[in-house]
């Protein structure tokens, strides 16, 4: 073993925050730049898209690195016909790794198959899974959200001792992904491995509501937005005054967000 190839020294790059353990939100110029460009106005199709998958597959793979299990193996190179030297040892993502990944339609469809894509390129395909939940929001008269209502599933088998990756670009109310999650523990008569939600921007409302609904499910997301909250707060570490902290507008819409994510990624109007 060569110790130039230890990976046990990885760690992520992440923002500094008081809202727990379980949440990650990764500090990465790279992404925030194009994540910034997705949010624009000039953004639209088909370079949208394009961009949506840059992002899912940055993602994915922080979420793999610092979430997934791992094994030492021995693996050789081509050289290895030449010479028994030619064999690379390390403690390399487990291939054995069961994976469901959780298309949120429509808004998690590209992310999910994105994520569903990357997986193949690192574990065993027959260990990888991707599931499919219609989801809508639910909103009264005064176009305030009350709620998520899921409308047809496809599970495609058992989840027990799975990790379950449920990606939704915009993790803003906490509605849709707290009904996900309560299907997954609750609705399905197993018990899954951990639950990891993957987004691009998350409000502090949106990790209040899941943190308390479900404390052990791991959030991961590029950005924080809190664009409703005060000056004063906004000076602050966030999360040292949660209760102050505003990502959401009257029509629990994120500021400064990017708009409705699944009418741009579908090109539909509503």
């Amino acid at each position: 073993m060569d110790i130039a190839h230890r990976l046990t020294d990885w760690t992520l790059s992440e923002l500094d925050h008081s809202y727990g353990s379980h949440v990650h939100i990764l500090d990465d110029p790279c992404y925030a730049t194009q994540l910034a460009a997705l949010c624009s106005p000039e953004c639209g199709q088909p370079r949208f898209n394009r961009l949506v998958r840059r992002l899912y597959e940055g993602l994915c793979r922080a979420v793999i690195n610092n979430e997934f299990p791992r094994s030492r193996r021995r693996i050789p190179t081509r050289m290895s016909a030449t010479t028994e030297r030619g064999v690379v040892g390390a403690d390399f993502i487990d291939p054995n790794t069961q994976v469901v990944t959780v298309d949120l339609a429509r808004a998690g469809i590209l992310p999910s198959m994105t994520i569903f894509e990357s997986l193949h390129e690192l574990l065993d395909p027959r260990g990888i899974r991707q599931d499919h939940i219609i989801m809508q929001r639910q909103t009264d008269a005064d176009g305030q959200v009350i709620g998520a209502e899921m409308s047809g599933s496809k599970v495609g088998g058992p989840v027990d001792g799975r990790v379950v990756l449920i990606p939704d670009p915009m993790g803003a109310t906490g509605s849709s992904m707290c009904n996900a999650i309560r299907y997954y523990t609750s609705g399905l008569g197993g018990c899954p491995g951990p639950i990891i939600a993957m987004h691009l921007i998350v409000t502090p409302e949106y990790i209040k509501r899941v943190t308390q609904e479900f404390p052990d499910t791991r959030i991961y997301a590029l950005r924080l937005d809190r664009g409703m909250s005060s000056e004063a707060v906004l000076k602050v570490r966030p999360g040292e005054r949660w209760d102050e902290e505003m990502g959401l507008n009257g029509h629990q819409y994120i500021v400064p967000g990017g708009g409705g994510f699944g009418e741009l990624m579908n090109n539909a109007l509503v």
